[in-house]
Parts: structure tokens; C-alpha cells; sequence
């Protein structure tokens, strides 16, 4: 569908615009205009070349440089040419084989004919009346999802499935509002109806704290945590200075003895007031690196603390499909609330969050009722959600359960199991990089370093461990902080030429809790749950990487030799 230099004018009337919005009479013009789309969707899939587009963001910002709202209606076709032309020629290769750099993966051929239906359906979740069948499908799909986390008996989701009168959980936009619904909720337990105190959601947070003789109320999360947590505790009031991270171990796991710890000061109120802990959470596969705190372990302290005990599974919490995983995840089902995300590893579109409670009630703490829709005594579903309108989003992963099954889900996580594997065995036997973390859910962090700068800072590291004299020690971890902050530069470096480069893509973050700890050391992190990604894909990937590392080193090199041999060096001036 080439795009035309100057597309068809056509005259705006009305007549011309209820044919726009009229089914048509045959399924012919779908089938048209399917086939061209179709067509146009599958050449992006079958294009040779990079990831990206070879347009700069400057020349694209141009395409799109149109200041005022179109007038006149185009065509159609015109308007899709158009699309092909300016969108899907520039859109991300997201579910390329070489692309292993974010959470975003292939998704099945079938997720496209699932969109169809939504947009063609249409349906309002948040009210009956626009939503009659897709409001059971949600309900039957929460289900599910709920008792594979909490495990609760049949009777009970017999019970309850159905039940107007409750929600075990919520379908949502994103994780991000996931997390949020569920941080609400603890806000309102953590600050009740209290005698003539109406609650929290009636008095606001400077009233309730005052009621309840708090000087704040605090959410704690680990170092690994999302942004997400931080966004809801602004939104809710809470504010950012209270959301308390605690540092990680060596497996990136909340350390359970600071967090012990960090609580009792809290809770004895040393120096500044008493503190009320709204939540304790948990992750159940850490964006940077899918690691799984200690669920069991942080939900004794929950209860010991009195605290809402949250799981943040957007990442891992569908690897319980497979029992395989379940181990990891111990102690999930003492959690008051989880929320998991739709599109990362049940693999749908962007983009549908989950959030699930444990406590059937709980979400009525934030119900609300309007005149027109939501009435108090209805069945709709928006009378437990944040959202008002929402769309039919919940068919995508219904439908994938029922089309992968448990079984299908297995067999993925078991691919993306051997490719995360596969590269690290491929990135330790090469001399050039260095592993940082032992993968619990296909994430894998390392960096690229020459084997001798490897070889040389494990060396300084042995004499520093055994060195008799302190003032020694301090100086080998000098010049290790220093040559750390090199490497960090070099692939700094590395990263933005591999962004060059083009012919794969992993990701980028700084991680402090290396065998380098506390000093922050750059990191790529690939993350392999594409089931098209193969071991001679991966080779190729290390290949790449190692060809333009070697490259790059060649400009840090003497430097890396001024500061091995002389001391202290110019470190910065490559950085």
C-alpha cells in the first residue's frame, strides 16, 4: 500500500460519516481493508535490518510536526498508507529474536484477532450496561488468577466468582495502577472508621494521623523496588519521603535483619513520633534483575508489625502457573494483596494489570457509588475500581489461558529458562564479561570487561582480604572503586554504540548490590522470555558486543595502564 503523493480530497457530510460508523451490510470491505492491514503488519515482521529504524528522533519530530487538527477527511485507505508510512516504517522491533533488553517480548499472531474483537465489541467494563458478558469473563478470569495465589477452597470460589456483592481483585491499566489499587487499600485498613473519625477516605491523611497519634505512616519496599510505588504513595497522599527502601543482599532479596531491624525503630518512634507502617512489600521478580524476596519471611514481619502485606508479582507472579516455580514464591499466599501484569509474562499486548486480594471484602474500603452508573446496589464492576471506564482488555490473557494452557505457559518459561542459561554459559566462557547475578526468572545482568582488568581486580581483591594493614586495604579499594568507574564508562559507551549499532538491543541499569557492594557498578541486562530467541541468536548477540567492547577499550586502555601502574590516573576523562 504505497503512500500517495497527494491523497483523494473528499467532502465532509454527513451522509459520508454514517457509512463510517454503519456495519456493513457484507464482511467485504473488512476483509479488504483486513488483508491490506494484515499485509502491511506482516511486512514490519518480515523486514531485513535493524531494530530501529535508521531515521534520527530530530527527522522523525519533523513528520510529526502538524500544529493544527485536520479539517478536511481523508480516505481510509490514505489514512492507512499514512500510518505504514510514518508509524510501523519507525516503530521498535520489539518482538525480534535480538531484541532482549526489556520486558516486552513476541506476542502470539492471535493477540491481533483478540484486539479486533475488543475495539469491534467495545465494551465498558466499568458498568453492566456496557458490559454484560465481558463483566463475568473478568470476574471468571480474576478468579483464576486468585486462586492460583491464595489457593483458597472450591467452596469458596463457588461462592464467590460470581458474587456482586464482592471483588476478590481488579482488573487494571497497568501494574502501575495495580500496585496503586492496592496501596489504597492498605491505606484505608491502615486508618479505620474509628468512633466519630469517619476514615481515612473521609478525612485525609493529616486528620487521620493526628486521630491515631502517628507523626506518618510509611510504606516499606526494598532498593530493587518499582518507580510504581513511589508514584502511588504521591498520588495517595503518602509522599515519597515515606516510601523506605531497605537494602538487598547478594541475591538482590530484601535483607530481612535490616528490615527487622528498620521496623523496630520505626514502631519505638526514637526522636521523631510514632510511625504507623501502612505496607510491607514484597517482590516477586525485581524489574532489574527477577529476583524473588523472601515472601515467607517478610510476611511474619507484616504480621508482627500490623502492616498490609503487599506483593509486587507483576514481573514473576505468572511463572505460578507452572509448578516448577511455585517454590520461589513460598509465603505468597499469606499476602493481602498481589498484583501481576497481563503483558509481560503471560505474554499479551500492552498493556493489563491484575491486582488480587486476599480478603474477599477488602476492596470495598475504596467502593463508590454514582447516580447514573456504579449505583450502589448494582452489579457493576466499577464500583470496586479506581478506573471508571476501562476496556474489555481481560479477554486477551482469558483467552491465552484457554489457548497455551498451564501446559504451553510451561514450556515457554522452560525456553526462556535454557536461554537465560545459555547465555551465561556463553558470556562466562568468554573472557570479556562478568556475570553479576544467579537468574531466578530470565534475567540476567553483566558487563563487558577485558578477562585482564577481570583478572587484575579479583587479584586486588584477595590481597585487600588478606592485607594485614589497614591503611592498605583502603588504598586496593581505592584503586578498585577507580577502575570500576572506568569500566562503568566503558560501557556506558558500549551501550549507546550497541543503540548504533542496531542489530540487537539489551538494556542498561546500575546495580549496587554486585560483589562490588555498595559501590555502584553500570550494568546490561537482558531479559529472555522471547521463545523465537535461540542459542545462535544469543552467540551472535555476545559476538557483537564483544567486537565493539574491544573497540571501545582501546580508547580507556591507557588509562586503565596510568592507573594499575602510578596510582590514582585521569579516570574521568573518558567519562
Amino acid at each position: 500500500m504505497p503512500m500517495k503523493e497527494n491523497p483523494k480530497e473528499i467532502k465532509s457530510n454527513l451522509e459520508y460519516l454514517r457509512k463510517l460508523f454503519i456495519m456493513p451490510d457484507s464482511p467485504d470491505k473488512f476483509i479488504e481493508f483486513g488483508h491490506d492491514l494484515l499485509e502491511m503488519i506482516h511486512g514490519f515482521f518480515q523486514e531485513k535490518g535493524g531494530i530501529h529504524s535508521s531515521i534520527t528522533l530530530p527527522a522523525l519530530s519533523e513528520i510529526f510536526d502538524q500544529t493544527a487538527v485536520p479539517d478536511s477527511p481523508k480516505l481510509i485507505k490514505d489514512v492507512l498508507s499514512e500510518i505504514k508510512t510514518k508509524v510501523i516504517n519507525h516503530s521498535v522491533k520489539v518482538g525480534s529474536p535480538y531484541y532482549i533488553g526489556h520486558m516486552t517480548s513476541a506476542t502470539p499472531y492471535f493477540m491481533i484477532l483478540l484486539e479486533m474483537i475488543i475495539a469491534a465489541l467495545n465494551q465498558n467494563q466499568v458498568k453492566i450496561e456496557t458490559a454484560k458478558a465481558s463483566s463475568f469473563v473478568e470476574r471468571e478470569l480474576v478468579a483464576w488468577l486468585h486462586q492460583l495465589i491464595f489457593g483458597r477452597n472450591d467452596k469458596f470460589y463457588e461462592k464467590n466468582i460470581q458474587n456482586h456483592r464482592v471483588a476478590l481483585g481488579n482488573v487494571t491499566s497497568d501494574g502501575t495502577l495495580a500496585n496503586m489499587t492496592a496501596l489504597l487499600v492498605a491505606r484505608e485498613k491502615a486508618f479505620p472508621h474509628d468512633g466519630d473519625f469517619p476514615g481515612l477516605r473521609m478525612a485525609g491523611m493529616e486528620r487521620a494521623l493526628r486521630h491515631y497519634g502517628y507523626a506518618r505512616g510509611v510504606v516499606i519496599i526494598s532498593k530493587r523496588g518499582h518507580y510504581s510505588i513511589t508514584k502511588a504513595a504521591n498520588l495517595l497522599g503518602i509522599g515519597e519521603e515515606n516510601v523506605i527502601t531497605i537494602p538487598v543482599d547478594n541475591h538482590n532479596r530484601i535483607d530481612l535483619k535490616r528490615l527487622r531491624r528498620r521496623v523496630k525503630n520505626l514502631q519505638e518512634g526514637k526522636g521523631n513520633g510514632k510511625t504507623k507502617i501502612i505496607s510491607i512489600i514484597g517482590i516477586a521478580g525485581t524489574t532489574e534483575t527477577g529476583s524473588v524476596d523472601n515472601l515467607q519471611g517478610l510476611g511474619d514481619i507484616a504480621y508482627e508489625a500490623g502492616a498490609h502485606f503487599h506483593v509486587d508479582a507483576c514481573w514473576g507472579g505468572s511463572a505460578l502457573l507452572v509448578n516448577e516455580y511455585r517454590s520461589l514464591f513460598n509465603g505468597i499466599e499469606r499476602a493481602d494483596s498481589v498484583t501481576i501484569d497481563a503483558h509481560k509474562l503471560l505474554y499479551c499486548p500492552m498493556s493489563m494489570g491484575i491486582v488480587l486480594f486476599r480478603n474477599e471484602k477488602d476492596l470495598r474500603l475504596i467502593r463508590h457509588t454514582s447516580q447514573y452508573v456504579i449505583r450502589r446496589n448494582s452489579v457493576d464492576t466499577g464500583r470496586f475500581t479506581i478506573e471508571g471506564s476501562r476496556p474489555f482488555a481481560c479477554l486477551k490473557p482469558w483467552a491465552s489461558l484457554k489457548i497455551i494452557g498451564r501446559e504451553g505457559y510451561g514450556l515457554l518459561f522452560k525456553q526462556a529458562h535454557k536461554s537465560t542459561n545459555n547465555l551465561k554459559k556463553i558470556l562466562d566462557s568468554r573472557g570479556n564479561f562478568e556475570t553479576l547475578n544467579t537468574p531466578e526468572l530470565f534475567i540476567l545482568i553483566y558487563r563487558f570487561i577485558p578477562e585482564t582488568v577481570r583478572e587484575q581486580l579479583l587479584a586486588w581483591k584477595k590481597v585487600k582480604a588478606s592485607a594485614e594493614k589497614r591503611q592498605k586495604a583502603k588504598e586496593i579499594e581505592r584503586k578498585i572503586r577507580k577502575v570500576n568507574h572506568l569500566i562503568n564508562g566503558l560501557n556506558i559507551k558500549l551501550h549507546k554504540a550497541l543503540r548504533r549499532d542496531d542489530t540487537s538491543f539489551v538494556s542498561r541499569t546500575t546495580i549496587e548490590s554486585t560483589r562490588y557492594r555498595p559501590q555502584n557498578i553500570v550494568v546490561l541486562r537482558a531479559v529472555l522470555i522471547n521463545p523465537l530467541t535461540n542459542s545462535q541468536v544469543l552467540k551472535e548477540i555476545v559476538e557483537t558486543q564483544n567486537r565493539i567492547g574491544l573497540k571501545i577499550w582501546q580508547e580507556f586502555e591507557p588509562v586503565y595502564h596510568r592507573l594499575r601502574d602510578s596510582g590514582p590516573g585521569r579516570v574521568n576523562e573518558l567519562i
